[in-house]
């Protein structure tokens, strides 16, 4: 490949609404784009008249259309909190929050592939990884409702063990934005 992996790839719209891959030279999908971003590409696709960037419109649009044809990863309660922080005082946490979110989870895949021996040997800790995340994105998700009753953050044990500390961080993070969010919806 002659440009570096780490550069976005630049796709550009035309007038005609058609993207076109400046690497390749030839027009490209949105499945195509969905694909390159799935193989790990970061990508940019801007207006070429304009020159406008419309990176974010058009991953919305590839979003939108995986959830329409039944490959929901977003629950509806999810969306609702997303629409709702567009209005409130929270959307400035938003995303520190989701990006936060999606880090905790792939370094959670990569230290389950770091310690899997072979491919073929079942997936441990996976439903322990998954109601991690789960949790997390209910507890955060659940103080958008409403006002939250502050809780203190469990104290650390010395014989925790890394991952038990790592969790314990995180509550403790979790309760201050906890805090944080209600004293703004006073």
């Amino acid at each position: 490949m002659a440009k570096s992996e780490k550069e976005p790839l630049l796709i550009k719209r035309y007038a005609s609404r058609r993207l076109y891959n400046t690497e390749t030279s030839d027009y490209v999908t949105l499945d195509d784009i969905s694909g390159f971003i799935r193989d790990g590409r970061d990508v940019q696709i801007v207006d070429l008249k304009s020159g406008d960037d419309l990176t974010r419109q058009y991953l919305l649009q590839i979003i939108a259309e995986h959830e329409s044809r039944g490959d929901t990863v977003l629950p509806t309660n999810i969306l609702t909190d997303l629409v709702r922080s567009y209005t409130s005082q929270a959307q400035t946490m938003v995303p520190d929050f989701l990006s936060a979110s999606f880090e905790m989870l792939r370094e959670g895949q990569s230290k389950m592939m770091e310690n899997l021996p072979t491919p073929m040997a079942g997936v441990p800790g996976l439903d322990q990884i998954k109601a991690q995340q789960e949790a997390f994105m209910k507890t955060m998700m659940g103080s958008w409702s409403g006002p939250s009753v502050e809780t203190e953050p469990e104290e650390e044990t010395s014989a925790a063990k890394d991952d038990e500390s790592e969790l314990e961080q995180i509550k403790k993070q979790l309760a201050q934005m906890q805090a944080a969010l209600s004293k703004m919806g006073k």
